[in-house]
């Protein structure tokens, strides 16, 4: 899923609308006091200098607190910019100077405190502005990975086809905003097609074939009337491409006509199909397929699994980082159980629930990329619910999905 969208990575959860018009005196508030900090003003390595100050005169002890005074400017490099410290730095010196005097510290003594406060502001001043630096190349990179993320996880409209749709991804490296899950949901001249994917391994190599497997998809789909042909072409083009200890789960899902769902299952977790009256059914593949680039090794095909999807039915694909995230006591997340607690006639508020309920169950943070998609097909009216999907569907394809279904 580390970044709220319906349809990218998503790291906050969605709270209902009321919340949100309850808090907005809050968040104004929140926002006033992050402009403040924004603008370099060092109210807390302040705050710090005059506790100090206060605690010297409240105790008169001179040399015992005076050295304390090098923690201001010292906790302004981690708040503001290098103007801050020195600020900080200099308010530091000065009222050092007057409290020096004051308790009528001895000059020697005085200079040393007094160099070694110089010392460390110049010392922090620095360390802000390689800090300043750090950051606005981290936000440079943030940059280019958000860029990356809608080009390789392209965004997925609210309405697709026939169909209400809703995305939820989280990715386990919340800096990156990408990882190795990937997901796609595309109108065709063959029906609305979709796949949800886990990628072997993480990082950079696993970004990579992300966007192998998703570009040669998007190309088959639209190419391809079979959907068995569409997972063979991700198959030839892995088999070309990755190592041998590299392999993709994945379900590939299709939509050639009214009121019948298409799944090719990969080596990826069961689909859950939740029925217009609310039952909650695992779609288990016809036959156990070896995940995509491991066919040569397993020697068998996978199988293609046609059931009903009539109004109201949804589906809900997810990988394993949904259904593997661990509690405090190592216990998994039930998302059968939470989607039943959670359903509802908007993909995206189900989803939204969902992701939030997932977070908490793992304490806020992700360890491993997760991907939710959820589709839902809402009551068609009068001419719609008996039109084709899409242009090529006819009285020919029935038999040609028979003919596919039989040969596994």
């Amino acid at each position: 899923m580390s970044q709220a969208r319906n349809h990218g990575v998503d790291h906050r959860p969605v709270r209902p609308f009321r919340n949100r018009v309850a808090g907005a005196g809050a968040s104004a508030r929140r926002r006033a006091v992050a402009a403040q900090l924004a603008v370099g003003t060092p109210v807390l390595p302040v705050l710090v200098v005059a506790l100090v100050v206060s605690a010297d005169l409240a105790g008169g002890a001179g040399m015992i607190w005076l050295p304390l005074l090098v923690a201001g400017p010292a906790l302004a490099a981690t708040t503001n910019g290098p103007r801050g410290v020195l600020c900080v730095g200099f308010l530091a010196a000065a009222l050092g100077v007057t409290l020096g005097i004051r308790d009528g510290v001895p000059g020697r003594e005085l200079i040393a405190v007094l160099s070694a406060l110089v010392a460390v502001t110049l010392a922090s001043g620095l360390a802000s502005a390689l800090r300043g630096r750090r950051e606005r190349v981290l936000a440079a990179v943030r940059s280019v990975a958000e860029t990356a993320q809608h080009a390789l996880l392209k965004p997925v409209p609210s309405t697709v086809g026939p169909f209400q749709a809703a995305v939820r991804y989280s990715a386990a490296a919340a800096e990156a905003r990408i990882g190795g899950d990937l997901y796609a949901l595309i109108p065709t001249p063959h029906g609305v097609r979709l796949i949800v994917g886990d990628v072997r391994g993480k990082g950079l190599p696993a970004v990579g074939t992300a966007a192998l497997v998703l570009g040669v998809f998007r190309e088959a789909a639209h190419d391809e009337p079979d959907l068995l042909a569409v997972v063979d072409r991700i198959e030839r083009s892995l088999a070309r491409n990755l190592g041998r200890d590299d392999f993709v789960t994945a379900v590939v899902a299709g939509y050639p006509r009214a009121g019948q769902l298409e799944v090719v299952n990969c080596g990826h977790a069961p689909p859950l199909l939740v029925r217009a009256s609310g039952t909650i059914t695992p779609v288990e593949p016809v036959l156990p397929a070896p995940p995509l680039g491991l066919r040569d090794l397993a020697g068998y095909n996978p199988g293609l699994h046609t059931l009903s999807f009539a109004d109201g039915d949804q589906l809900l694909l997810y990988t394993d980082g949904v259904t593997e995230a661990r509690d405090g006591d190592r216990a998994f997340y039930p998302l059968a159980e939470g989607l039943e607690r959670h359903i509802s006639r908007e993909p995206a508020r189900t989803l939204g629930a969902l992701h939030e309920e997932l977070l908490a169950h793992v304490g806020g943070r992700l360890h491993d990329d997760a991907a939710l998609l959820l589709i839902r097909k809402p009551a068609q009216r009068g001419a719609e619910a008996e039109a084709p999907v899409a242009s090529g569907t006819g009285p020919d394809v029935p038999a040609r999905v028979s003919e596919a279904k039989c040969c596994f």
